[in-house]
């Protein structure tokens, strides 16, 4: 199941963050399991309940585990914040954004783009990030960070994939989330610049531990499609308990038992060796 969709909450605004959910289109050679597309079903519909009650929607950047093109009714009446649809994308997201832009047009309330910037709403402050790379490389395109200033002080990484660069850290260290959302590594595929980014997703996450304002580090969506996730972040997780800060995945945040559907796709289709 791929979804980082966030709820928050502050007493000036109502906001989610990326509100799509999406599968694989194959893992392991399988095709999605009859329980993941359930699972999928029902997701959405608790996505599009949190979507009814928010005043604001933002999109991180155009992937469709982060933006739903098929469902553009559900920017109704909302103001909605974007990725720059043209500055510092690639070619595929860029594709992307202008159809999505153009299918939201006449229903939401109010567009614009974000990068770098910051909006205020009464006594909360959403600021965005520069846009930075897709991981270690801009391959992928860009996304933005997002933090939330209401009082305590939010995170939102989006796909950073780590964070493996300085440039996806600096915003986090600068801003000082109490609570912090990351995407964390994409060990899950294998590639030759999988050990390299491992260590600096490790060594990064670190350095945002040891922060003495961080109380929360919530590590989900690429990390988590590998069941070694935590023995792969297992220094993240050691320092946690060292320093008193909580480390968790997202369903254990939500005070939920994991449960990683893609990542036991062979074991859903009884193929487990």
């Amino acid at each position: 199941m791929r979804s980082s969709c966030t709820y928050v909450h502050t007493e000036d605004v109502d906001t989610v963050i990326d509100p799509a959910v999406a599968l694989a289109p194959r893992r392991d050679g399988l095709p999605p399991h009859p329980v993941e597309e359930e699972t999928k079903s029902r997701l959405w519909r608790s996505i599009r309940s949190y979507v009814d009650k928010s005043d604001i929607i933002i999109v991180s950047h155009y992937h469709y585990d982060h933006v739903d093109p098929k469902e553009p009714e559900i920017y109704g009446g909302k103001k909605v914040l974007l990725k720059h649809p043209s500055r510092m994308i690639n070619q595929s997201q860029k594709r992307r954004s202008r159809d999505f832009i153009s299918s939201i047009k006449g229903l939401a309330e109010e567009i614009d783009y974000a990068d770098n910037k910051t909006f205020s709403f009464d006594g909360t402050k959403i600021r965005f990030s520069k846009p930075v790379p897709h991981g270690s490389t801009a391959t992928r395109g860009y996304v933005v960070e997002v933090c939330f200033e209401a009082g305590e002080t939010f995170l939102y990484t989006s796909d950073v994939q780590g964070p493996v660069l300085d440039e996806q850290l600096s915003f986090i260290l600068e801003m000082r989330p109490v609570t912090l959302f990351v995407d964390g590594p994409t060990t899950y595929i294998d590639s030759p610049l999988r050990p390299m980014e491992l260590r600096r997703a490790n060594d990064n996450l670190l350095k945002i531990v040891q922060d003495r304002r961080l109380d929360g580090l919530i590590v989900d969506h690429h990390l988590t499609m590998d069941l070694a996730y935590r023995d792969n972040l297992r220094p993240v997780w050691d320092a946690g308990l060292e320093s008193g800060v909580s480390v968790q995945v997202a369903a254990e945040f939500l005070d939920m038992e994991p449960n990683l559907l893609e990542a036991r796709g062979r074991e859903l289709y009884g193929k487990v060796d």
